[in-house]
């Protein structure tokens, strides 16, 4: 099926691994289980829209646990979780389109409480007897809806006769709604913007309440989880570590771990847990590959080694990254090259463990969340794009003989950083902003030099004690510098200069998953260009970018 906007929000993501020897995991098969967890759950139903990854989020705000399973198994993750509540996503298909996706059977006639969005809404309406056309009128964005009802999505924050800003993407609209729904609220061009079958807890949008444009959307799905369907909010990241703590030693029983360390907050909460989960059965590897911060080596070894006392080798492979990464100027082969060479060094590492006669670990252990999975696999199991591979995902190859240990999978990076302050680690560290796996390689666009890396740590470290000093640093949500391989002609002292472009990169955002550049005040930009081009041999220009995300990446490769 092509993509077609009259359903719901594309996704933009992709399937793509970096080792094809073994499968990606699923989501439905991934480790976490509400076995040991809490009791109320809701299963999101997922369609193939890119935000429904925030539904998620937002029910989790609320207190309440719940896991998203694409439409294809559904079914099975309904039977394996029980759920307490169902909420139905968004999606790119046309319900009219001949094989759409539709909503398994079992979960209409388990009589529990359920709320259909977008997509969710039209192919509900469809299900259930009533009709859904297209060649209407589309809405993609702001949109107002006048409440014409009272219901109880709307307790304490909607009146009836308000008119309230919400966040539409459809084409296809409800026409005709099935035999017991009522409707509540309506839009321009969604004459069924809210409508729902009181006697059955049938709730449905045609807007995304989850986005943040929506008024008081997070609200709205907090009605929904505890008023409609009357969860507790017993969900919480103490409850997430305990879990998970669990869950990693069922996983692992008496067998050694090697756990990864790249530098940023995941691998470093992920490491903890897993330490607090295993001891000594866990062994951290730093590998140093040539592509970090200024001073990022030295301040994780010290950490590790003095702060927590984790087993940790520190493994210097600048040469061997740098050497493979010579000449290559495309960004997925760079991340390819690294995801690679990360094995290769993990492999060779699991073997000197072995040999140093502490037996040889069976599992590698990664600081991978949810958006890194997001963005590198779709869920729908259908037609996607690819956004750009992450070098920790992707599973490992079959020479290994590992298994892997992700006990962050399910997160988002805001719930990583409450995890690492749950687990005791410093808050310095817990506040850093993020840092991608493959480092520096990907904010250096084009072909990577020892000379370019140099230049660019230099640059990167005076932009972040200026936004240090000013202090917006745990304002942005990410802020670092890129150096373009663009050379500009420029005058310093009289004399002639032709030296590289710096990009600064500065971004708000909640999760990672959508973003707006920071919007600093043209004297910190002065002031910042100034030291960069004053302090920094090889920089004569400085830009800054105004992108958001979507339609640019946080990252710029």
């Amino acid at each position: 099926m092509g993509w077609r906007f009259q359903g719901c929000m594309a996704q933009g993501i992709g399937l793509i691994g970096l080792f094809e020897e073994r499968p990606l995991m699923s989501h439905d098969s991934a480790p976490a289980s509400l076995n040991s967890g809490p009791k109320d759950c809701v299963l999101i139903v997922d369609f193939g829209s890119q935000v429904t990854q925030l539904i998620a989020r937002r029910v989790r705000e609320a207190g309440v646990y719940c896991e998203i399973a694409p439409f294809q198994s559904a079914e099975a993750a309904f039977k394996r979780l029980k759920p307490r509540a169902i909420i139905l996503g968004g999606g790119p298909a046309s319900v009219l389109d001949a094989g759409s996706p539709r909503v398994p059977q079992i979960i209409f006639d388990a009589n529990l409480p359920i709320l259909a969005i977008c997509y969710g809404q039209q192919t509900t309406a469809l299900q259930l007897g009533g009709a859904v056309e297209g060649g209407h009128a589309a809405e993609f964005g702001r949109a107002d809806v006048q409440v014409l009802a009272p219901s109880a999505l709307f307790d304490d924050i909607w009146e009836v006769g308000g008119h309230y800003p919400v966040w539409m993407s459809h084409g296809d609209r409800v026409t005709q709604l099935p035999e017991g729904f009522t409707v509540k609220a309506v839009s321009e061009n969604a004459p069924f913007a809210v409508a729902s079958d009181e006697k059955r807890r049938i709730y449905t949008t045609m807007f995304h309440p989850e986005v943040v444009h929506t008024r008081d959307g997070a609200k709205l799905l907090s009605n929904f989880v505890h008023k409609v369907a009357g969860l507790k909010a017993d969900w919480s990241m103490d409850a997430y570590r305990a879990r998970a703590v669990e869950l990693i030693r069922r996983q692992v029983g008496k067998d050694r771990v090697l756990c990864g360390l790249s530098g940023g907050v995941d691998s470093a909460v992920a490491a903890v847990l897993i330490h607090e989960a295993i001891g000594d059965q866990l062994t951290c590897v730093f590998v140093d590959h040539g592509l970090l911060r200024q001073g990022e080596a030295e301040e994780v070894v010290r950490l590790f080694r003095d702060h927590y006392n984790i087993p940790l080798r520190h493994v210097e492979a600048a040469p061997l990254f740098l050497s493979q990464l010579a000449g290559v100027s495309d960004p997925e082969t760079k991340r390819k090259t690294i995801g690679r060479l990360f094995i290769d060094v993990f492999d060779a590492e699991a073997k000197n463990i072995a040999a140093d006669g502490h037996g040889a670990p069976k599992y590698l252990a990664q600081g991978t969340l949810y958006p890194d999975v997001i963005e590198s696999v779709s869920y729908t199991g259908g037609p996607s794009v690819t956004i750009k591979s992450h070098h920790n995902v992707g599973g490992l190859p079959e020479r290994m003989h590992m298994g892997l240990v992700e006990p962050l999978r399910e997160l988002f990076k805001d719930e990583v950083r409450v995890l690492g302050r749950e687990l005791g680690l410093p808050e310095a560290f817990v506040g850093r902003h993020p840092f991608p796996g493959p480092g520096l390689a990907i904010r250096c666009p084009g072909e990577i030099t020892p000379e370019k890396l140099d230049i660019l740590r230099k640059a990167d470290a005076v932009y972040i004690d200026e936004i240090r000093k000013a202090g917006l640093y745990d304002t942005i949500w990410q802020a670092f510098a890129v150096l373009l391989p663009v050379r500009t002609v420029g005058v310093m002292g009289d004399a002639r200069t032709y030296d590289y472009v710096c990009a600064l990169r500065a971004v708000t955002s909640v999760d990672g998953m959508t973003a707006d550049f920071y919007g600093f005040d043209m004297a910190f930009l002065a002031r910042t260009s100034t030291r960069i081009i004053n302090e920094v041999k090889g920089i004569n220009r400085v830009v800054y970018d105004v992108t958001s995300k979507p339609p640019g990446t946080i990252e710029w490769e």
